[in-house]
């Protein structure tokens, strides 16, 4: 198995002056899935090279036997501080592509040209897709083969309104990504604030937040075996 996992090259959290990027534990806990399943992964950004870490998730109380794992992993710490850039990605070779979250993608990967690309390739070929929490802001402006939103008429879902509200970022964020799902047409659900909720429909798996990490993960997997 060969997967593609993108992160976020961005790292400012609008005007506000407070840091962001990708969220450690919904690139720890999927990345070592993937990994122990055999999984060849491949990691890319915008810029390329190390992606900014949000200080937040980097937080003692943000600390899980995944990210506590990846402290002591000097190789997967070497793998990250080099990803490749997303411009000279394509599809051909992988069997999957997934998104960790983080608020650094409202800003970089939902508006970017090669992410939108490869995403939209990986759907045509019937490829997995799969983004945790706030990585399915990378949907957009990503069409189906009909031309349709990639989500439209799908079950999906992604970090809530009302977790945003709790973080305090609802008037930082560009958009909120479960107002965006559900303008491109997707069949937006949710569970519990903060609890495991993941969905797959058809190739397309989506999860709600930094807990729904794993799972989103194993959900992708599936797709594989």
């Amino acid at each position: 198995m060969k997967i593609l996992m993108v992160l976020t090259s961005h790292d400012e959290m609008g005007d506000s002056g407070r840091k962001t990027g990708f969220w450690l534990e919904e690139f720890a806990a999927p990345y070592y899935v993937f990994k122990d399943a055999g999984a060849d992964i491949t990691l890319a950004t915008p810029k390329g090279g190390q992606p900014p870490i949000d200080p937040s998730s980097d937080s003692l109380e943000a600390q899980t036997d995944d990210t506590r794992r990846f402290k002591g992993d000097v190789e997967t710490q070497k793998h990250l501080a080099t990803t490749v850039k997303l411009s000279e990605m394509t599809e051909d070779g992988f069997d999957a592509i997934f998104y960790p979250g983080g608020h650094g993608p409202l800003w970089d990967l939902a508006e970017d040209a090669d992410s939108k690309r490869l995403i939209e390739a990986f759907a045509a070929a019937d490829l997995p897709v799969g983004a945790v929490c706030h990585a399915p802001a990378v949907f957009r402006h990503t069409q189906g083969t009909d031309g349709k939103p990639l989500v439209s008429g799908r079950r999906v879902t992604g970090f809530t309104n009302t977790e945003e509200e709790v973080v305090g970022l609802v008037n930082v964020v560009p958009f909120l990504v479960e107002d965006m799902l559900k303008a491109n047409g997707g069949i937006y659900e949710k569970g519990a604030d903060w609890a495991s909720f993941v969905l797959r429909d058809g190739k397309l798996v989506t999860g709600q937040n930094p807990a729904s990490s794993a799972a989103a993960a194993e959900e992708l997997l599936a797709l594989l075996k």
